[in-house]
């Protein structure tokens, strides 16, 4: 049982340190698109194959695993749900979005993750998680019509923005909640190396033509590191903790850290200059993060 209960901390440490991981990646991958040097899909290119072929040297030094022919399908498509579409839709977002307007929606992940729950393993859907969606929805349609619609058409953030955010934050909660039967079979190392080399086989041929044409030698320094710090940092080490995350506790814990990326992104940014705190933003987050713990509290059947 102490063995056990030392696992279940284990990973609830490892899903706080991906998602702080994530509030700080919130900054630096807006950092690196306001260059204006790096695409979208030529920096999730470089994300997909560092990633690959760190998680491939990391498994050299560990027991051999071998992955069933059919589970490679399963993670093929958790790949495309997990990595691909999660990240193609936040770095697409995240030029038209500020850090804490993505950190607040994002923040939407728990109440997917549990919707996902109710599908996927018919956990019910009660009148607290209803109550908590829309007082959710309220706080993202508030943070929309401030940040969109305010100050004569002045915008922060861009509708499409928040709307790819909230994609991004459906797609990773559906992740979560599906393929954990796949994931808890294998090792965090193992996964996740055919995790990333199918994202890199189906990214690397879509971006080849922007990598190539790319004008590396205008890299700065600074954006060389941050791509860097993304890659290994944002990309290896977090996707290797909440993968180990999800083998310890339930996809609603994992998702719940989630929490810990506004906290983070929106005080980084705000220290940069790159977002301003209003009352609007924490009356927003506020309505959020209520709906959120609402529905996270609501009890399901035994």
């Amino acid at each position: 049982m102490e063995g056990k209960s030392n696992q279940s901390l284990l990973g609830h440490l490892a899903a706080f340190l991906c998602y702080l991981i994530f509030g700080f990646n919130i900054v630096a991958c807006r950092e690196i698109a306001l260059s204006g040097l790096v695409t979208p899909l030529c920096l999730f290119c470089f994300r997909a194959l560092g990633a690959a072929l760190l998680f491939w040297i990391f498994s050299f030094f560990m027991k051999s695993e071998q992955v069933d022919r059919k589970d490679l399908k399963k993670i093929f498509l958790a790949s495309m749900l997990g990595l691909f579409l999660t990240q193609m839709t936040f770095l697409v977002a995240i030029k038209m979005t500020t850090p804490m307007d993505t950190a607040v929606v994002a923040s939407l992940t728990p109440v997917f993750t549990m919707f996902m729950a109710a599908i996927f393993i018919k956990e019910p859907i009660t009148a607290k998680k209803v109550v908590g969606v829309m007082i959710s929805f309220a706080g993202v349609v508030f943070l929309i019509y401030n940040s969109v619609y305010a100050s004569n058409g002045v915008t922060s953030s861009s509708l499409l923005g928040i709307f790819l955010i909230v994609l991004n934050a459906l797609f990773f909660s559906s992740y979560l909640g599906i393929f954990r039967p796949v994931i808890v079979k294998y090792s965090a190392v193992t996964f996740m190396k055919w995790m990333f080399t199918f994202s890199a086989a189906v990214s690397l041929p879509l971006g080849m033509t922007d990598l190539v044409s790319l004008p590396y030698g205008e890299f700065s320094t600074r954006v060389t590191l941050l791509i860097a710090g993304v890659v290994f940092f944002s990309t290896f080490v977090a996707y290797l903790l909440v993968s180990y995350a999800q083998k310890q506790i339930r996809p609603t814990l994992v998702s719940l850290y989630s929490y810990v990326q506004p906290i983070v992104a929106s005080g980084l940014s705000i220290y940069l200059g790159m977002d301003v705190l209003t009352w609007k933003k924490v009356l927003a987050a506020i309505l959020v993060f209520t709906g959120v713990a609402i529905v996270n509290r609501s009890k399901a059947k035994k």
